[in-house]
């Protein structure tokens, strides 16, 4: 781009091969991203924490690597933030909380180190709502859609959607225990993969619901999601619940072409848009006259029935979860948490085992019966939201409450199946706010999800950044 004053425009993998190339400075791109974080996100909120002095130091480093001739990879000198639930030597962790606004790591989480590993310079910690529940501590500025400052921005990685979206970054980090990493990327325009539960390790990043928790990328195109995840990919030692899984080539399986998805099978239940937002069902039916151009195959099928029990239940695991995580806390400082984590804490109190046991017992089902539906195509398509989410969503609200299952109908099922997905913007709706289709397939077989995908960007319209 001939403007340098529109770099934080350009897609990661554009911004790094001008760096390979030496056309851009790491040096210079720090600080023009950091200068644009200090104008931009006084109206956003995106950022917790801005380390811009160790992102300059890095920047540094990475230039004289790359001058040198030790070109790491497409994150070497390249802008990117993590989600705060994430350690990060040098920058406290608050997961959004009050009770650990002091904390600082000293090492780095897993993802971070990988990052740092692959020459990323770190521009700092995101917002997010209390302990990655549904809303944000009161001590906190909420951050702001940048498409419609009246709109959701999605929870619980709600400063990784906003910072993606409006060029603060060129990717971040997310986690998603029951929509987190979807529901900010549909809600800002973003591709967000959550991985196959295990495919990326969780070690150093403050668990919400352990066995639902997900740590995944957040960026501008499927490409740039793939680069981002083929650096936090793979087992680690100090994570038991990583799996022992070749990474495979994630890069290249995003360099899909306008039949990139031929011979794929896709699934589609129908019956599950039934009572959708009819704009949003609208924007989901021509991304799969996209996908079928691309050349992949419809394919009717019936979503296991139990998904939407789940739904309903998820907060009986993730609430029981959230205790065990919270102990060092809760009930001790139960005055320092927000009104909302605090009453999914007390309710998780109450909760009677047998709840827990009966959610996990449909967990275990869904699980059996998605592999079988699975079996028999390649992926399955959804929307990712299918309901016009408000802002200002409250959980403290009993509308809102009763809402949350439908808003969670085709997010927290694959939490509990562990199954990968991929979310990516499909069109604008009249609110300015884009639509998004998610993909979901087998465990392990994220080169499929990021192909369809890639085949998809290739044939429909693009989403422009919203803000200059």
């Amino acid at each position: 781009m001939s403007n340098p004053s529109d770099l934080h425009r350009l897609s990661l993998l554009e911004i790094s091969r001008l760096i390979e190339h030496r056309e851009v400075a790491p040096v210079a791109l720090a600080e023009h991203m950091i200068a644009r974080i200090e104008r931009v996100d006084r109206d956003l909120h995106a950022y917790f924490t801005v380390t811009a002095d160790s992102a300059r130091a890095e920047a540094r480093k990475a230039e004289s690597e790359i001058a040198s001739g030790r070109y790491r990879g497409p994150l070497h000198g390249v802008p990117i933030a993590v989600k705060d639930l994430c350690n990060f030597v040098g920058a406290p962790t608050t997961a959004g909380t009050r009770v650990m606004a002091s904390q600082v790591a000293d090492r780095d989480a897993t993802v971070v180190a990988r990052l740092r590993s692959a020459g990323a310079v770190l521009l700092g910690k995101l917002a997010m709502t209390e302990g990655a529940y549904a809303e944000h501590h009161p001590d906190y500025a909420v951050p702001v859609n940048p498409w419609n400052p009246a709109a959701w921005t999605g929870v619980s990685s709600s400063g990784s959607g906003v910072a993606t979206a409006a060029g603060l970054c060129f990717a971040s980090l997310g986690s998603d225990t029951g929509g987190s990493i979807r529901f900010p990327s549909a809600m800002n325009g973003l591709v967000g993969i959550k991985p196959t539960y295990g495919r990326v390790p969780v070690t150093g990043v403050f668990p919400m619901a352990p066995s639902l928790d997900h740590v995944g990328p957040m960026a501008r195109t499927v490409a740039d999601a793939a680069a981002v995840l083929q650096s936090i990919a793979g087992s680690d030692d100090a994570d038991p619940t990583s799996a022992p899984v070749p990474v495979h080539d994630y890069v290249a399986a995003a360099r899909g072409t306008s039949n990139g998805a031929a011979g794929l099978r896709i699934g589609v239940d129908r019956s599950s848009l039934a009572d959708l937002d009819e704009e949003i069902c609208a924007k989901f039916d021509t991304a799969l006259h996209h996908l079928a151009d691309a050349g992949a195959k419809i394919v009717e099928v019936d979503l296991p029935a139990v998904a939407a029990d789940l739904s309903e239940r998820w907060i009986v695991t993730c609430g029981s979860e959230m205790l065990v995580g919270h102990a060092a806390f809760f009930p001790s400082r139960a005055g320092d948490y927000g009104p909302a984590l605090r009453m999914a804490l007390e309710l998780a109190q109450g909760m009677p085992a047998e709840e827990y046991a009966r959610t996990h017992l449909l967990r275990l089902r869904f699980a059996g019966e998605l592999a079988r539906l699975l079996n028999g195509v390649d992926l399955y398509a959804c929307p990712s939201i299918g309901i016009a989410a408000p802002a200002g969503l409250s959980v403290l609200d009993p509308e809102v409450a009763q809402m949350m299952g439908r808003l969670m109908r085709f997010t927290a099922p694959f939490n509990f199946s562990g199954s990968p997905t991929i979310s990516l913007p499909c069109g604008l709706r009249s609110d300015g706010v884009p639509a998004s289709l998610q993909l979901v397939g087998r465990h392990f077989e994220e080169t499929t999800l990021i192909r369809a995908a890639a085949a998809y960007e290739a044939t429909a319209e693009r989403v422009a950044m919203p803000i200059p």
